[in-house]
């Protein structure tokens, strides 16, 4: 639909009072602000709406549905899948991106509109963090309602686990709060159920003392992968907590740690992630340390910064999808390193192993997200600039999930991919938690107004 066909006399009514931003196209903002994350996904919003409070959200929302628009809610526009933008309405949210800090309590308050960046740089100087998403403009909201798999998970849990409370618009324009102690079965559901239930305008999470963070990035040539990925798999599965990270296959970058016969060539990098000083840090890693790597990073660093360190750049065509294994033996290892050679290279694309594990796997039940009980997590992270390259990094991908399904749980994160269908999506719940979840948006949502996502039908 697009804005001709969209009532001026209702359009007129909705901007009466209205302190946001309404845009339709031909504005002058239009085209930059309905620009998403994945260059694959382009779609032209009839309207687009930046509230700035709870009650001008529950008005788009109204409207939306008056209208008969789809409508699509947007935080940090990093959704894969595309689920953040739609050719009706879309709820944008990043005008409502506060960040408050209660360093006594340990807790903050995030609008729903707010990035990593926002939520990092605010508890920072307080010595405090929380799982984040692994690049520093990720949306806080969709990351964390999705789950939140992050570099502190081992040591802090995923996001999710650090979520105390969540106010939301629902699709009726009530406003809810939902915490372990009120609306407590909408507030497992958020959990990983995503934007199924409402538009979640603010959260409150639980913060944790992180006084000093070291990151270790090392470096090795393309032909030393098979034997790093095993030393790698060992050490992981041995480490304590306090260390996270993942193995990444990558073209090199000119950073002045790569040496320069590596740059622009296919590597394989391992980030090593430490809730603690250096000195200690580099006796937790020594096994990795001994591998004779070629180039190395190892330094003190706020969190903030480690979470802009890898920000993946705007402007690629992106195509994602995930795997959580069982086991990993050499078979298996042998058949991930093969598959990063299918890569588009060079490219920003990222052929990734994550360790799970630690505080993931502690109470596995309590929230409906089955893939973390899994101690590895493959990731074919694919972002190119050529159209003509499209059918070959989603084979890429498709590819390496295949080869690894002997030892795939047959769970998936959700946040990880992009449309892999109604199955998958069954998969990222579990099928008893996806009956759970379908009654509490038979309640919330029974019209499955907010259905652009990775969607939960309402029960019958």
């Amino acid at each position: 639909m697009s804005s001709r066909m969209l009532h001026d006399s209702t359009l007129t009514g909705l901007r009466t009072g209205f302190t946001g931003t309404l845009l339709t196209p031909g504005d002058p903002s239009y085209e930059e602000t309905r620009a998403v994350f994945n260059a694959m996904i382009d779609r032209s919003p009839a309207l687009i709406a930046l509230p700035h409070n709870e009650a001008e959200v529950a008005r788009a929302v109204a409207y939306g549905r008056a209208e008969g628009l789809p409508i699509a809610v947007r935080g940090g526009g990093h959704s894969v899948a595309g689920n953040s933008t739609c050719d009706g309405l879309v709820v944008d949210l990043r005008e409502m991106n506060g960040v408050t800090v209660d360093p006594a309590a340990r807790t903050v308050r995030v609008g729903g509109g707010a990035t990593m960046r926002d939520l990092d740089t605010a508890v920072q100087p307080y010595g405090l963090a929380t799982t984040g998403g692994r690049v520093s403009t990720t949306g806080v909201g969709g990351f964390v309602l999705g789950g939140g798999s992050g570099w502190l998970e081992r040591a802090f849990g995923l996001a999710c686990d650090n979520l105390l409370a969540a106010e939301l618009v629902t699709a009726d324009g009530s406003l809810v709060r939902a915490t372990a102690h009120s609306d407590s079965e909408l507030f497992w559901a958020l959990h990983g159920g995503g934007g199924n239930f409402g538009v979640v305008t603010s959260m409150t999470l639980r913060l944790h003392p992180l006084p000093v963070l070291t990151a270790a990035l090392l470096i090795w040539p393309e032909e030393a992968t098979p034997q790093v990925v095993r030393e790698y798999r060992d050490f992981m599965e041995n480490a304590p907590d306090q260390v996270g990270g993942g193995l990444i296959c990558l073209t090199a970058g000119q950073e002045s740690f790569v040496p320069e016969d590596l740059a622009g060539r296919l590597a394989c990098a391992v980030l090593i992630t430490y809730t603690g000083p250096e000195s200690q840090a580099r006796d937790v890693m020594a096994p990795m340390l001994r591998l004779g790597h070629a180039g190395e990073m190892i330094a003190e660093m706020p969190y903030a910064e480690l979470q802009s360190m890898l920000d993946d750049p705007p402007g690629y065509r992106n195509y994602w999808s995930a795997e959580h294994l069982d086991a990993f033996p050499d078979e298996a290892v042998d058949l991930f390193c093969a598959r990063a050679h299918d890569m588009v290279v060079p490219s920003p694309s990222q052929h990734v192993l994550f360790p799970q594990g630690g505080a993931v796997a502690r109470d596995a039940g309590l929230y409906p997200l089955p893939w973390r009980s899994a101690p590895w997590t493959v990731h074919p992270f694919g972002l190119w600039d050529d159209p003509a390259d499209d059918a070959r990094a989603k084979e890429w991908a498709r590819g390496l999930r295949s080869d690894l399904q002997p030892w795939a749980s047959g769970a998936v994160y959700l946040n990880f991919i992009g449309q892999e269908g109604q199955d998958r999506i069954v998969a990222g719940f579990g099928p008893e938690n996806y009956e759970r979840l379908a009654a509490v948006k038979a309640y919330f949502d029974p019209e499955n107004v907010f259905r652009l996502n990775h969607n939960i039908q309402p029960a019958a």
